[in-house]
Order: C-alpha cells, then sequence, then structure tokens
C-alpha cells in the first residue's frame, strides 16, 4: 500500500495497521504528510512462523515501494548526491505505543552521508544522522546492549567536551560516529554499507519486534493476544534536527489525563521523534514554540482540531518541524485515563462530534472503580516536584526497576516505580506499581502514554530525583531514601512526599448524572457505569 499525494485507498486496519491507515486518512485530508509504503500484517505472521517465501516476499515488497517512495520524494535511497534516507516503523491494528521497535535514518551508508553533506551543506545534520542511524541500527537490528553505546558515549564525551550528544557541532558528531564504528567492530556487529541490506535488515528487525518480551506482556496485559501481527511502514524521513527551527514533538487534541478541551503539545528543537516519545529526554510545553514558531504553533493547533472532527475522537498526534516546515508523522486514538475518557465521551457529544448512542457506548465501556478520583488527606509538605503526567495519587513502597515492583506486589504491598526514564520495556512494573515517578522524560512519552491507560498516578521530570542503582538508594530533596521505604506521588500536581499517606477517594457524581441524561427514558443503565 502507498501513502502519499498519489496512494491507494486504505484497506482493512487488520491488513495494513491503524498507523499506515490512520495515514492514508491524513493524506486524503491534505494535510502534510511524508510519502510512505507499508507491508502488512501477514507478512510479520509469516515472517515470524519462518516460512520459505515470506523473506523473498519482505525483499520484493521493499523493492516495489522504494520505487514509489523514489518517486515520491525525488530522491534516490542510499544516493551519494540526493540520498533518500527512511524510517522502519511498526503498526498493529490497535495501538500499542513503545512496546515495537523503530529504526530511523535508514540508508545512511558513508556514501548517503558524503551526499548529504553535499546536499544540505549541513555537516551537523548529516553527521548527527549518522550517529543516530548507529545507534538504533545496533540497538534494534544487531542486538547490541544499548549500555554498551551508553557507556562508551559517557566515556567519549568526558573526554571530548562537556557539552552532551546533543549539543554537539558537526566535527564532534564526525569523531563520535567513528568512536561508534570502532565499539560495533570489536564487538563484532559492523553495520552494513549497503542501502538495500539496511532496510531488509530494519523491517526484519520490526517484524520480529512483535515477539519481544515487552510486546508479548503488553497484549497479554491489554488482552490484545488475539492480533496476528504488526504492519511495517516504511516513510521518507523529515528532519527536525536541522537546523534551530527545526524539532519533533508529541500533540494531543484535549488533555488525556484530565479531559479538558485543550492541547497538550510536547516539542524538543533540533530532535527526532524518538528523542521525544522514548522519555529519555525532558521535552518543552506548547509556549516554548509559540515562541519561537508561533505559526507552527498555529498550524499544529489547526491541524488537531481538524484530525479530531475528522476521527470523532481526541487525537495523539507525532509531528516533526523541519526548517520552520511542519510534517505530521501519524495520529491515533489518544490513550487517556478512565476520568478523562468519561468528560471526552460527554463533551465530544455535546459539541456534535458524536451522537448520544456513541457517546453511551464509550461510557458503558468504563468500569465504575476506574471513574474515582483520588487525593490525599491533610497537609504535607513536598521534597520534590515534578511535572504530572497521569492524575491521582499512590503511596507506596519503593521499587526501583520492575522486577522489584512485581515482587512487592505479589507479597502483598503497593510499590511505587522509581526509574531514570521509563521505558515501554517497564510494562509488567507499571503493571504491578501503584504509581510512576521518572527524573526525565515527558508527559507525551510512550511510557507516560502507558501510565495513563493502566490508571497509574505519574509524575515524570523530577529533576532533583537522583537513584543510585548500586547501592539500591534515592536522593530527594537532599534526603536519603532506600528501596522498600514508603514514597508518595500526586500526579495531578507533580508533588513527591516522603513517607505514607492516608488516600481520599470520590466518584464523578456530576458527570454520571450528565451521562445518565443521555439515555432514553427506562433504559438499563450498564453495570460497570452505574455508581452504588
Amino acid at each position: 500500500m502507498r501513502i502519499g499525494p498519489d496512494g491507494d485507498p486504505a484497506p482493512s486496519r487488520d491488513l495494513v495497521g491503524g498507523k499506515a491507515a490512520n495515514l492514508a486518512r491524513l493524506a486524503a485530508l491534505n494535510l502534510p504528510v511524508p510519502p510512505a509504503f507499508v507491508l502488512p500484517t501477514t507478512l510479520c505472521a509469516a515472517l515470524n512462523a519462518g516460512e520459505a517465501q515470506a523473506e523473498e516476499q519482505l525483499r520484493r515488497g521493499l523493492e516495489k515501494g522504494l520505487a514509489y517512495l523514489e518517486r515520491a520524494a525525488g530522491l534516490t535511497f542510499g544516493d551519494r548526491r540526493r540520498p533518500l534516507l527512511v524510517s522502519v516503523r511498526s503498526g498493529a491494528a490497535v495501538s500499542m505505543p513503545g512496546m515495537l521497535e523503530t529504526v530511523l535514518n535508514v540508508g545512511c551508508t558513508k556514501a548517503a552521508l558524503r551526499g548529504l553533506l553535499r546536499w544540505r551543506g549541513n555537516p551537523r545534520l548529516a553527521w548527527d544522522c549518522r550517529r543516530r542511524f548507529l545507534e538504533g541500527y545496533a540497538e534494534t537490528v544487531l542486538s547490541l546492549d544499548p549500555q554498551l553505546l551508553e557507556r562508551n558515549l559517557a566515556h567519549w564525551l568526558t573526554a571530548e567536551t562537556a557539552a552532551g550528544e546533543h549539543d554537539l557541532d558537526g566535527e564532534a558528531l564526525e569523531r563520535l560516529c567513528g568512536a561508534y564504528e570502532e565499539s560495533l567492530a570489536a564487538a563484532d556487529r559492523a553495520a552494513p554499507e549497503d542501502a538495500f541490506t539496511q532496510l531488509l535488515a530494519s523491517a526484519k528487525a520490526v517484524f520480529g519486534s512483535w515477539n519481544s518480551e515487552r510486546a508479548i506482556a503488553y497484549r497479554r496485559l491489554q488482552g490484545l493476544e488475539h492480533l496476528p501481527g504488526t504492519a511495517v511502514t516504511v516513510q521518507a524521513m523529515v528532519f527536525g534536527n536541522a537546523d534551530a527551527e527545526s524539532g519533533a514533538g508529541v500533540a494531543f487534541s484535549r488533555n488525556p489525563s484530565t479531559g479538558a478541551p485543550e492541547p497538550v503539545v510536547d516539542v524538543l528543537f533540533e530532535a527526532q521523534g524518538e528523542d521525544v516519545v522514548s522519555g529519555r529526554r525532558s521535552p518543552e510545553p506548547e509556549s516554548a514554540l509559540a515562541l519561537r514558531a508561533p505559526a507552527v504553533a498555529a498550524q499544529i493547533r489547526a491541524v488537531l482540531a481538524q484530525v479530531e472532527a475528522a476521527f470523532g475522537d481526541v487525537q495523539d498526534i507525532e509531528f516533526t518541524i523541519e526548517s520552520g516546515r511542519l510534517y505530521v508523522l501519524q495520529t491515533r486514538s489518544a490513550k487517556r485515563t478512565p476520568r478523562a475518557a468519561l468528560r471526552i465521551a460527554l463533551d465530544l457529544q455535546a459539541e456534535g462530534v458524536i451522537d448520544a448512542a456513541e457517546a453511551l457506548d464509550r461510557i458503558d465501556r468504563l468500569k465504575t472503580e476506574d471513574l474515582v478520583a483520588t487525593r490525599f488527606s491533610g497537609q504535607a509538605k513536598a521534597v520534590a516536584r515534578g511535572e504530572p503526567a497521569a492524575p491521582g495519587v499512590a503511596s507506596g513502597r519503593l521499587a526501583l526497576d520492575s522486577p522489584a515492583a512485581v515482587r512487592g506486589a505479589a507479597a502483598g504491598d503497593p510499590m511505587v516505580l522509581l526509574r531514570r526514564d521509563a521505558s515501554t520495556a517497564d510494562v509488567e512494573g507499571f503493571n504491578a506499581a501503584v504509581g510512576v515517578l521518572t527524573a526525565i522524560g515527558g508527559r507525551t512519552a510512550h511510557a507516560a502514554l502507558v501510565a495513563r491507560q493502566m490508571n497509574k498516578p505519574c509524575v515524570v521530570s523530577c529533576a532533583p530525583l537522583q537513584i543510585d542503582m548500586t547501592a539500591r538508594t534515592v536522593r530527594l530533596g537532599g534526603v536519603e531514601v532506600r528501596e522498600g521505604d514508603w514514597l508518595s506521588v500526586d500526579g495531578e500536581t507533580g508533588e513527591v512526599f516522603l513517607g505514607r499517606r492516608d488516600i481520599l477517594r470520590q466518584a464523578p457524581e456530576a458527570e454520571l448524572e450528565q451521562a445518565a441524561r443521555l439515555r432514553p427514558a427506562g433504559a438499563h443503565v450498564h453495570a460497570e457505569a452505574a455508581v452504588p
């Protein structure tokens, strides 16, 4: 399936995945979508089952799709003059945020890098794309322990410069790429210098991520074990790392934590999309984007309104800004808390976006116990503050990794999971914990999305949080606490408290009364939606 101005009509989501089906609708709305093509979910099942013809089918699909992509983009994959680079992304029929793999900047061979240097005249962009490709390919395709590159990077930065890797100039990035290549060679895991070989291996790795531990765990926890596999979308790269007028971000058409009818936008300047959704960096809010690029900020709001109306639901979009030009990379129905789901359904009905029957259908899928709001009883002094990412409050014993959270919960203790940057690999820990706290990352990162979906209070980007995994201790506000000690987090305010606190609960009576008025006289009230 082709996605672009001359793309194909969207077939079944079960065949092409939700990402590709939604991209086709965005393109049909004349929104700025980079051209793409998609490999079907049936190929995922065939490849992972080891069927004899599957790899040849994959090869033919990539060759055919690349021919379309090169025509649509006016570039040549892996070219020495005007190279096309691509992203290789997953996309099941039902969104599984952050559970499957992505590889960016595929096709950035040494030859293509020289083409980028000549064509774009931007050494930092070219070498940053090469650096990002080596990182992603090493971790996702070559299965290299990401901590190896992180340790090498930390050692290299200490020796070379006081700057972080996102602040390096072209010359420093060139030397960093050399250091990465040496690390890969030492581990006998060199990245290939043939663009198509890179693409073939990346697509196989993304299909293979369907069977990763975190993906299997997520499907089990969310009741998605019936899904047959993921599709793979190959899309022309646009460069949020091009210059100071570039960036990447995530935007929600409404607040996914509270349901308030106000967009939520996070952005990182001079960055690519994985920087935002991975949770490894803390993004900036919409106000920063409005200050630097007011026209783009206004355009994002217009896009959000358009896609929400078209899809009839609150949307979560990923976008890239390249030299002041906006591109929309995907949209999906936003993961939201149950209380937000209740308010959004009522508001969309009141605004005429959906009818009463649809609003009631959405409300009746919610569980009563999940709609209860929580807050702490009494007053206490916070020792730290972060960014609220999912509402509600939680008190529990500290767990510094997912296995500790699972063990504690199995023993009957409430557990609060503390991480430097919560990864979606922590999905089992999220499920076991009563709350989540991270030192970095944003409210629009994939891990925060999963916390909201699981209705777990979550606070991110808590700068005072320092974790010592060797000693299994934590410093917060100058106080040291140990794993197993009690901690309380407030996902409404972002505040963090030492010790255990009492929790008050309150049902959303006004919203439920509003929902009841939508029902025809004498209609049965769904048992899950009724509050005793």
